[in-house]
């Protein structure tokens, strides 16, 4: 059974960071494409962040800069860092494994808010 689990998100301040986790069990993480995506009220998902399986990664332009993506295959989890957050940037946030199939996590909300 394929699970992806998103863990990290929470209440923060603007200019404050939260750290994200996507732990992953049921597959061959190491192979798989992984990605950060955000959905806020009203918007349609987006790509945020994601990483290759050899860890080349790619950026959302509202993104670059403030946000670091990795993972670590030893424990099956990827990572999103997020830095100098701002309200806009409040969503659920989802993370995705592509590789033969697609799966998603069932999300983490962040808000970033005073």
């Amino acid at each position: 059974q394929v699970q992806l689990v998103e863990s990290g998100g929470g209440l923060v301040q603007p200019g404050g960071s939260l750290r994200l986790s996507c732990a992953a069990s049921g597959i061959m993480f190491s192979a798989y494409y992984m990605s950060w995506f955000r959905q806020a009220p009203g918007k349609q998902r987006e790509l945020v962040a994601a990483i290759s399986s050899g860890t080349s990664t790619d950026y959302a332009d509202s993104v670059r800069g403030r946000f670091t993506i990795s993972r670590d295959n030893a424990k099956n989890t990827v990572y999103l860092q997020m830095n100098s957050l701002k309200p806009e940037d409040t969503a659920v946030y989802y993370c995705k494994a592509t590789f033969s199939y697609v799966y998603w996590g069932q999300g983490t909300q962040v808000t970033v808010s005073s």
